[in-house]
């Protein structure tokens, strides 16, 4: 009987090949989406679940309070972590991490390692990052430690052992011993780099003061608690802990610092305060819903696609039915055999979705800017979840023909009685429009994502970032003798030394600016050191006031320019306003000399906030140039062999600022991507649905065009007759789409500080790209039944 059923079913199948063809494909493309999209999910998900310990690690973040507004900061002051393991006996280890861009020197090779990071004894203790050599209690206990990854102590020793060895750091050329070698960082961790340097270093000979400025915020920081600690409990502690150990301080400068525990694995996809990797891999939790909501509606469509086209082809074995049950069929047997068949093209649809995610993997991997899996068979448990998400689409589309055609009176059957139930044409239509309804709601997404991203690169920034080449001197001695010559090359047009450069990082300062009332207010400001030539390089505009200039020999150590967001904190109504204004900061006394328009410091996610630009020459470390389109090749090699001749123990790198400054979009053009392609996914296993359903619509109604042609009916008559019905149920499915997507998709701008508007023709254009999608869907098959002989089509019955 089993044997029999397999027969009948690929019998069938193979009678039915286009109809089969849709069904397996639109199922499968559909339920491959949806895996590639729950790997993506799963990873995002799983960002630092690999520590063993993560549900007792916690970062430590502030909020900093000030007379004007409160600054959240992404990690505390330098003594807080050291002190709170002293002062709180739930404390079981602690570790800060700080980020920086170390040079490294063996031999003649040299690196630039801009992913280094010191951290504190207890780092590997805490964080479950696999020494291969060296004890995890120990190889950051002393200061000129450092341990490598695989891939770094390949790359500086080759195919010798580094364990033990010694190498060059800093532009000091510091003599470091390599105390230990891990594994390479996992793809999933927040904290990624190949090179840990001990803290020690810092805290115990560089800067000796340093655990004990408790206005200085610098480092990330992380607290292990001990088993069973309230992590909240112990957070309501904190502002005795600073009033005891900075109380004075705090008073003095009007700043009062709020201590709160983030929960390591909330940090990656819920923190807005960023992480490790803040530009290049901080997640967003919006995000994971969005790819999980397009995951289930692909399925939801192709699950549609699937019964449409089952239910609708049902009706055509009712004499199979009939005939079945006079040879004595039971119902029973008739139910086992419909969802067996339909069970059977499940499965099906399930091998080939391992072919084709196989086949897509590194393709996907590639457009999500990360290795989300290595192979699908990495997830067995997410392979088994298709798997059964396939037999459950078979045992529902099964169950139609199964419990209805089985039911049948086989005498009415038989002698043609039969009619298709009306209940049924108005299931597949309600499936139509739902499925359409999401194919049109994901078009309008598409469009309003790629309008955000076309807005904040067409947004005027209010500084000019084309031609412009930025080089690292790492702060090198010889910086300015290297900016001089620079200069003098003959396609360059313009020379600068600062501190930052904008979509790089900048300092925070504690300041006291004279305000509309004449007091000194307290306030912080974001703080880019730049040089006389910096404002001109850049194109910055003037609000008020004037640029530095050389001719002012107070501007080095008396001056000072606002932008005007800070002004506007200030209180006072226009620039010219502040102009002549007193301030104190970091020790420096001066007026106000100048206004700059406000500009894009920061990507357009971030607002503007109060920035000031100070002179400061040993902050300076990046060169900007201004060079002419024309010979650009020769225009870098100059520059290089100029850096070799000034700073010849360093490394040679650059970077165009217009590509930098483009990076910070990266996540957002990813997203953008990714949407578009699951988009485009959806809209395509609608049509297939559509094009299965049009075809066999008109099937169906195959003698009445055929008496319509006979009868006088032109091409267009049949087309438009057999095409008006559909295009009803997307019309319907886009009035059902449009506040829906305007809903979810104006929440998700809410996350970027300058954002387009949602306009009008963005819905026009997603109706009408919906209805063209299905226009010409339905056409292809409405026109091959319009040119078809009458005469075959009359002979049909």
């Amino acid at each position: 009987m089993l044997k029999n059923y397999f027969k009948i079913a690929f019998r069938n199948l193979w009678r039915h090949r286009v109809f089969s063809f849709i069904n397996i494909m639109g199922l499968a493309v559909g339920m491959t989406a949806c895996l590639l999209i729950f790997l993506y999910v799963r990873f995002e998900l799983s960002y630092d679940s690999f520590h063993t310990k993560a549900d007792r690690i916690y970062r430590i973040v502030t909020d900093l309070k000030t007379p004007t507004e409160l600054i959240p900061t992404s990690g505390p002051a330098w003594p807080v972590a050291p002190h709170a393991k002293l002062d709180f006996p739930e404390v079981e280890a602690y570790t800060r991490v700080n980020p920086d861009n170390v040079l490294f020197r063996k031999d003649d090779i040299k690196f630039m390692e801009e992913g280094a990071i010191w951290a504190d004894s207890a780092f590997f203790q805490i964080f479950n990052f696999r020494l291969i050599r060296g004890d995890v209690r120990t190889a950051l206990i002393h200061p000129f430690s450092v341990v490598l990854s695989e891939t770094a102590a390949k790359k500086y020793f080759g195919k010798d052992d580094a364990f033990g060895k010694t190498l060059l750091i800093t532009g000091g050329a510091v003599p470091a011993t390599v105390t230990g070698i891990m594994k390479d960082m996992p793809e999933n961790s927040q904290i990624k780099s190949d090179v840990v340097l001990s803290m020690c270093t810092l805290t115990a000979e560089w800067a000796k003061d340093l655990d004990n400025q408790w206005g200085n915020y610098g480092p990330y920081a992380y607290l292990l608690l001990k088993p069973g600690t309230n992590a909240q409990a112990l957070q309501k502690k904190f502002p005795a802990f600073l009033e005891k150990w900075n109380g004075e301080e705090m008073k003095q400068i009007q700043m009062y610092p709020t201590v709160l525990l983030e929960k390591l694995k909330d940090v990656y996809l819920h923190s807005t305060r960023g992480d490790l990797g803040s530009s290049k891999s901080s997640g967003n939790i919006k995000n994971v819903y969005i790819f999980s909501i397009i995951a289930a509606f692909i399925l939801i469509i192709a699950c549609i696609n699937f019964i449409n086209l089952t239910t609708a082809r049902a009706s055509e074995r009712a004499k199979e039915v009939g005939i079945r049950k006079v040879a004595g069929a039971i119902k029973g047997q008739l139910a086992r055999q419909f969802i067996g068949e339909s069970v059977i093209i499940c499965l099906i649809a399930f091998l080939l979705t391992l072919g084709l995610a196989a086949l897509l993997l590194p393709a996907f991997n590639e457009l999500a800017g990360k290795t989300i899996s290595k192979g699908i068979f990495e997830n067995p448990g997410l392979l088994l979840l298709i798997l059964a998400t396939s037999l459950v689409i078979g045992l529902l589309a099964g169950i139609y023909p199964a419990f209805i055609l089985s039911s049948f009176n086989p005498i009415e059957v038989l002698k043609g009685r039969y009619a298709t139930s009306s209940r049924g044409a108005t299931l597949r239509k309600t499936l139509v429009i739902s499925q359409f309804a999401i194919s049109t709601a994901l078009i309008i997404g598409t469009i309003i994502v790629y309008s955000q991203m076309r807005y904040m690169r067409n947004q005027s920034l209010g500084f000019n970032k084309d031609q412009v080449l930025v080089i690292d001197t790492n702060e090198d001695k010889n910086r300015e003798a290297l900016k001089q010559a620079i200069s003098r090359l003959p396609n360059v047009k313009a020379v600068s030394l600062s501190g930052s450069v904008p979509g790089s990082g900048y300092a925070g300062a504690y300041s006291e600016v004279e305000n509309i009332k004449g007091d000194l207010q307290i306030t912080n400001l974001d703080v880019y050191f730049v040089d006389f030539d910096y404002i001109p390089l850049y194109n910055i505009k003037m609000a008020a006031g004037r640029p530095y200039n050389r001719e002012f020999k107070t501007d080095t150590t008396q001056a000072l320019i606002l932008n005007e967001a800070a002004v506007r904190t200030l209180g006072y109504r226009s620039p010219d306003q502040a102009i002549g204004k007193r301030f104190k900061q970091w020790g420096r006394e001066g007026k106000i000399v100048g206004v700059i328009k406000d500009f894009h410091y920061k990507s357009l996610q971030n607002p503007i906030k109060p920035l000031c630009l100070r002179m400061e020459w040993p902050r300076m470390g990046l060169i900007s140039v201004k060079v002419n389109q024309a010979g650009i090749k020769g225009t870098i090699a100059d520059i290089e062999k100029q850096f070799k001749t000034s700073i010849p123990n360093r490394p040679f790198s650059y970077y165009f600022l217009d590509e930098f400054f483009d990076r910070q979009y990266r996540s957002e053009e990813r997203f953008g991507r990714l949407f578009l392609n699951f988009a485009a996914l959806a809209i395509f296993i609608s049509c297939l649905g559509l094009l299965g359903l049009a075809s066999y619509s008109t099937m169906q109604r195959t003698r009445e065009i055929g008496i319509r042609k006979v009868m006088g009916a032109s091409v267009s008559n049949i087309i438009n007759l057999l095409s008006k019905e559909f295009l009803k149920l997307v019309i319907i499915s886009f009035f059902i789409a449009s506040p829906v997507a305007w809903y979810f998709m104006h929440k998700w701008l809410n996350d970027f500080a300058y954002r387009t508007q949602i306009s009008w023709w963005i819905f026009a254009v997603a109706g009408i790209l919906a209805l063209l999608i299905a226009i010409i869907t339905i056409s292809v098959q409405a026109f091959r039944a319009a040119v078809a002989n009458p005469v075959k089509s009359l002979r049909t019955e």
